[in-house]
């Protein structure tokens, strides 16, 4: 995200000596200075200042990241994927958010997971890419390098690749908490027609930076009533040889990764809640570009709200049939009526799968059912890609093996 933050103890000038504090007439030591940077030195980065030396291991071992297996949607059809039947209720307690993820479609652009998770994760630094996790239900603490997080419902957070932070989710609620995880082959950030050439939000942009929220920060290991010597381990994603050219080790530390006494710069996580966009909406149906939030490389974030809709006297509200010529597009339903979609089986939890070469659109009566409506009350969020998207062991997990002939019901 570029804009400048700072946050606890950094020097006037970058890369000029920063000390411990001493007693009165010494010098205490040297903090160590990290610069975390996209694409090699040229372009956003941020400045971060340890107690210990980032590069220090005292070990590493292999970690199998899940099963990141993939089969291709042939024959090509589209899906409905019934996500809230992946997680079984005696299992949430012990299923943490990093390696209790389970894929359910990917490519070599972007993954994308879903977790039920009641246990603490470990600490983990995703090294492949971006991660931008959406908080179905439940509540979580998100502990960072940077700073803390409080996410609940309806929250997305980016977490910029290599950023080591950790999931603890708050038991005090009714609901478990429930994380769709988008995973980057490369950095996400909002859409570039939405930012001035320096990085500004601009007017007709949907949210703009007093929407974002910066992590709690800085945050070291005392904070979290722990100890700065308390050994940790890091689980980390990184590129390999594995399926989906993904890989995963396992870095053991001497020291706590909470270490950083400040940091200053214009990349680091935020979070943004769904309720905080404002739709853009017109006299007759606004195309998907309209709903978009982030993008990253082959593939956009958009997210359908609550909101009113086209007021022509002649206007059809829900989506004309279209063709997606050029992208696979994945809608995951988080709450409300979706207008389109009556009639299929969809509901909260499903995601459906329109591929590339299928035209899609309303089921059977929608279009004349949706006449003269006001306003749409549905929440989504949605995922379309420029490369095919295979399915992942989860995808085919919960497949209904009906929707593909949906459009077909009612015909004389």
């Amino acid at each position: 995200m570029a804009y400048y933050q700072a946050m606890g103890s950094i020097p006037p000038k970058r890369h000029t000596q920063h000390r411990r504090p001493a007693g009165r007439g010494k010098q205490g030591e040297l903090y160590y200075e990290e610069l975390m940077g996209e694409e090699g030195f040229s372009s956003d980065s941020s400045l971060l200042y340890h107690r210990n030396i980032p590069s220090t291991i005292a070990g590493a071992r292999e970690w199998t990241p899940g099963d990141l297996s993939t089969v291709p949607n042939h024959p090509l059809q589209p899906r409905h994927l019934k996500l809230h039947d992946l997680f079984a209720a005696k299992d949430v307690k012990t299923t943490d958010v990093v390696t209790g993820r389970r894929l359910v479609l990917g490519n070599g652009d972007v993954r994308i997971s879903y977790v039920v998770a009641g246990a603490p994760s470990p600490w983990y630094r995703n090294g492949v890419g971006d991660e931008c996790v959406y908080v179905e239900r439940g509540r979580a603490r998100v502990e960072t390098v940077f700073g803390a997080f409080d996410v609940a419902e309806g929250d997305y957070l980016v977490i910029p690749r290599a950023t080591t932070h950790r999931w603890i989710p708050r038991r005090s609620t009714k609901d478990p908490l429930r994380a769709y995880a988008i995973e980057a082959n490369s950095h996400i950030s909002p859409p570039k027609r939405y930012l001035s050439k320096y990085g500004q939000l601009l007017e007709h942009a949907p949210y703009c930076e007093r929407d974002l929220r910066p992590p709690q920060g800085p945050l070291l290991a005392e904070d979290v009533g722990e100890k700065a010597s308390d050994e940790a381990e890091v689980y980390i994603k990184h590129r390999g040889n594995g399926p989906g050219g993904i890989g995963g080790t396992v870095h053991e530390l001497p020291f706590h990764p909470l270490d950083v006494v400040g940091w200053d710069g214009c990349l680091y996580p935020y979070a943004f809640n769904v309720a905080d966009f404002e739709p853009i909406t017109g006299r007759v149906h606004q195309p998907p570009p309209v709903h978009q939030v982030f993008e990253g490389w082959n593939f956009v974030i958009c997210n359908f709200v609550p909101r009113k809709v086209d007021y022509h006297p002649l206007a059809i509200p829900v989506p004309y049939y279209h063709s997606n010529v050029d992208s696979d597009e994945i809608m995951f339903y988080v709450d409300g009526d979706y207008e389109a979609r009556k009639g299929s089986g969809i509901g909260k939890g499903s995601v459906t799968v329109h591929p590339g070469g299928h035209a899609h659109g309303p089921q059977p009566g929608a279009s004349e059912a949706s006449i003269g409506a006001e306003a749409f009350d549905e929440l989504a969020v949605m995922v379309d890609t420029f490369r095919p998207l295979d399915l992942g062991e989860a995808g085919r997990a919960v497949d209904d093996g009906q929707y593909a002939g949906s459009w077909n019901r009612g015909r004389s």
